[in-house]
């Protein structure tokens, strides 16, 4: 390990006691690098802006799991390991806890962990206007509503109609997003080693509404209906990316990157699963 981001949680580490705990552990045994934005803080490292995440060997992030969907994007497409130092309530993602995190950085450096690889996703929304965008995700796309009135939209696998929902929104996640907003809405756990969509009506005003397993092979398609409201907000991974209308689409598909988290063999997915929810 030669070169290290750090990327701290400025709620759960207000003060930067971690990030600084951490920071004199990494000192002289790799070279660190942080965020622009943490520049006043204070800490000897390397503050870098848009290249941030160019040519590292690994990235160590202090927060919980929606720290670590911050850096997902990025830390995928360029393949780099991620070891998530859990400053949070439950932490699927993030396996070292505060206390342990010498003995983490010390296995770390050495080369002694294994990679545990998360499916990822790959987002495109077509506008009736002829704009795309495109996303990649490690927990969820949502599509919900803007307003009151909800949306009504339909779902399709490879082309084929699977279901319609009238509802606040629909949430498509991956194995890891299923214990997120997915999960809240009613959805099942996943092994976040498989590899698999779910889709899960919010709020359905149907009784036949119901999380649905679609295979990863597929192509999966959503697309807004004029009854109901007439737009719909399309959030990735916890942030609002855009805003879709009827006729437009939303297509979600397996990506070809996927998301490496730093694994010490300490927690395995059942027992976090088992003893925090």
């Amino acid at each position: 390990m030669k070169k290290i981001a750090v990327i701290p949680n400025h709620t759960k580490d207000k003060d930067y006691r971690y990030t600084k705990e951490l920071i004199k552990i990494l000192s002289g045994r790799a070279e660190i690098v942080m965020p622009k934005s943490d520049e006043s803080s204070g800490i000897n490292a390397l503050f870098c802006d848009e290249d941030l995440y160019d040519g590292l060997d690994a990235v160590i992030i202090l927060g919980g799991d929606g720290t670590i969907l911050q850096a997902a994007e990025p830390c995928g497409r360029g393949e780099i390991p991620v070891m998530g130092i859990n400053l949070g309530k439950v932490g699927f993602m993030t396996e070292v806890e505060a206390d342990d995190m010498k003995a983490a950085c010390d296995r770390l450096l050495a080369g002694d962990f294994e990679i545990e690889n998360r499916m990822m996703m790959e987002i495109e929304v077509e506008n009736g206007d002829g704009n795309s965008y495109r996303f990649l995700a490690l927990n969820d796309c949502v599509i919900s509503k803007q307003n009151a009135e909800m949306i009504s939209l339909g779902l399709y696998a490879g082309g084929e109609k699977v279901s319609e929902y009238i509802a606040d929104g629909l949430i498509i996640s991956t194995p890891t997003g299923s214990t997120g907003y997915s999960l809240s809405a009613g959805g099942p756990v996943a092994d976040p080693q498989m590899k698999l969509f779910i889709a899960t009506p919010i709020c359905a005003h149907m009784l036949s509404a119901r999380p649905m397993l679609l295979s990863a092979d597929k192509v999966i398609n959503t697309e807004l209906f004029k009854d109901g409201d007439g737009c719909a907000t399309v959030t990735v991974d916890g942030e609002d990316k855009c805003i879709v209308k009827a006729g437009d689409k939303v297509t979600v598909k397996c990506s070809e990157y996927v998301f490496k988290i730093v694994k010490l063999g300490r927690q395995s997915f059942y027992y976090t699963m088992m003893a925090k929810l």
